[in-house]
């Protein structure tokens, strides 16, 4: 895999748009975090942009990471991960990675504890189950 940011290493895709009505997220939580950033008026995209991090000697595409949000006023991609805590480690090795590659781009990671906390401070407390979790996506 090549390291280094190369002239020739692929750039960042702009995703398509796609209507807030049309939207499929992955995961419950994903649904629950737009909600509040629409009812606090705070416009987001759902993962707009991805990032090749990593590819071979010809610049074929090996590995890309699509953060889940970006809070466009704030200028901030925010991936969020509530299903599994042994996924932490993979994606803080796309975001150590994006961070080397893509230092502009402002980036945070939450946690299956930085959601809990989010969810408390929004008075959303009682449904975790359904929102984090395996029991999220058994539904």
């Amino acid at each position: 895999m090549t390291e280094s940011k190369t002239s020739s290493q692929p750039r960042p895709r702009t995703n398509p748009a796609v209507e807030r009505s049309a939207i499929v997220f992955s995961h419950p939580s994903e649904a629950e975090f737009a909600n509040v950033l629409d009812f606090f008026g705070i416009e987001w995209r759902y993962e707009p942009t991805t990032f090749p991090i990593y590819w071979d000697e010809q610049g074929n595409l090996l590995e890309a990471f699509t953060p889940d949000f970006y809070l466009i006023e704030q200028d901030l991609y925010i991936e969020l991960t509530t299903l599994r805590a042994k996924l932490m480690k993979v994606k803080h090795r796309k975001i150590k990675r994006m961070h080397e590659l893509y230092p502009e781009i402002n980036i945070r990671l939450w946690s299956r504890a930085d959601f809990l906390g989010f969810m408390q401070r929004f008075g959303l407390t009682g449904r975790e189950p359904e929102l984090v979790g395996r029991d999220a996506v058994a539904k």
